[in-house]
């Protein structure tokens, strides 16, 4: 692997809280250098003739963004996604760890289909794919799958994804088996009997429209149950997507008492409001639901003050002929990953939520701290995964921009400003032009 140079970069560094104008040096899959001059540069330079050097200037230089909530559809779903296609859209959006959920077909509930995935996103070539085993046998909610053995097969951690687990006995044992393991145990907090037939947030626009709600009740009883039982085990739970101001409340007090919770949000659940589903586009069917301005406002101020760790991009590629159905028929779903960075840099950057600084850690080295992974870093040695971008490029959300199979996203025909343009996974540039 040949030496490459990264120049010119307003590099950040979440975990020493620094942003500096810098320059970095890879080699053999680690960042050797980080040089503050140009003097430096020119230097090194003399001396590795032969490397490659990518000018960043006008850019920021990340360490690579890791999901914690990315849905890969294969095996059993290919006609949504297939991992080859899913992690080319990822390295599109500057992520260079993905963390699978494991609704598949078969779903991801035995050593075989772990080391499937694996292997697959090993052979794929472009970003580095972990994997989140399913937490009960069949993801039906019954039986614990075999976690240990899982474990083994290389899973980081737990859940039904997108399933909601009613079962809370399974839950509370699944929490206190993850505690021989170390790992974490990722839930969709939603009650299923309170959000059953629902399409959109339930309130005064669903009653104005006549569509069934999904209550933010739902999903606050869950959180609730949650919280108790990381207190009670203390097992480390994980809230995959949270979008009401009541869970947020409850997470907030939570955390006041030191218990092992975290939680994560999607763009979508901070950026949009129910009142886009006037529209009857199904392109808004997401879990969790768009909810109303309230809990929205309530989403962002939980995103300044900490109570949401972390920023996943909730990736669930349906395909197209999937969501032109009837709004009550089609999947819940959307196109997500390759938006994440534009969004977050206007709707919680610009708007003086969270300073670049402090959207990349929970972008990057929050989750990777939450997966037990060696990343989230630009310092010396550590793994030389890079999302470069620029802050002010504009582009527009359609079919011709979007990578992944699934172009259903809730901006298409969007102008959004921000936009990845070098991607490098262990030393290598597997999205941009040098």
């Amino acid at each position: 692997m040949a030496d490459l140079f990264i120049k010119n970069g307003a590099l950040l560094e979440p975990s020493a809280r620094q942003e500096r104008l810098g320059h970095l040096l890879l080699r053999r899959g680690e960042i050797a250098k980080v040089l503050a001059t140009e003097e430096e540069f020119e230097k090194e330079l003399l001396e590795l003739p032969d490397a490659t050097v990518l000018d960043a200037n006008g850019k920021m230089v990340a360490p690579g963004f890791v999901d914690t909530n990315c849905q890969l559809r294969e095996p059993g779903h290919e006609e949504d996604e297939t991992i080859a296609k899913g992690t080319a859209a990822a390295v599109a959006g500057g992520y260079t760890t993905i963390a699978a959920l494991p609704n598949t077909d078969p779903p991801l509930d035995t050593p075989e289909g772990i080391e499937y995935l694996l292997q697959k996103g090993i052979q794929a070539g472009n970003c580095r794919v972990v994997a989140l085993g399913s937490l009960s046998k069949g993801r039906k909610g019954k039986e614990l799958a075999e976690m240990g053995a899982l474990v083994a097969a290389g899973a980081v951690g737990f859940t039904e994804a997108t399933a909601p687990l009613a079962n809370t006995e399974l839950f509370q044992r699944a929490l206190e088996y993850s505690l021989m393991f170390g790992v974490p145990i990722f839930d969709h907090p939603e009650e299923p009997v309170l959000s059953r037939n629902g399409v959109m947030h339930e309130g005064a626009v669903s009653l104005v429209l006549g569509l069934d709600g999904i209550s933010a009740e739902s999903e606050d009883v869950v959180t609730g149950r949650d919280i108790r039982l990381a207190e009670a085990t203390g097992g480390k739970v994980h809230l995959l997507g949270v979008s009401t101001s009541g869970s947020l409340d409850q997470l907030r007090r939570a955390k006041e008492r030191g218990i092992p919770i975290t939680a994560g949000i999607s763009p979508v659940n901070f950026v949009l409001t129910d009142e886009v589903f006037r529209s009857f586009g199904s392109q808004y069917k997401v879990k969790p639901p768009i909810r109303s301005q309230d809990h929205v406002d309530a989403c962002l101020a939980a995103l300044a003050d900490g109570t949401i760790d972390l920023i996943s991009s909730g990736h669930s590629p349906r395909a197209a002929e999937k969501k032109m159905q009837e709004l009550d028929q089609a999947p819940f779903g959307h196109s997500a990953i390759e938006t994440v960075l534009p969004l977050v840099g206007e709707y919680l950057v610009d708007a003086g939520y969270l300073t670049w600084l402090e959207a990349i850690e929970k972008m990057s080295t929050t989750p990777a701290r939450l997966l037990g992974l060696e990343a989230g870093s630009l310092k010396v040695g550590s793994r030389a995964d890079i999302t470069i971008f620029d802050p002010k490029q504009k582009w527009v959300v359609g079919p011709e921009t979007l990578v992944s199979e699934a172009k259903s996203s809730p901006f298409s025909g969007k102008e959004l400003t921000g936009k990845v343009t070098h991607t490098i996974v262990g030393g290598r540039v597997v999205y941009g032009d040098i």
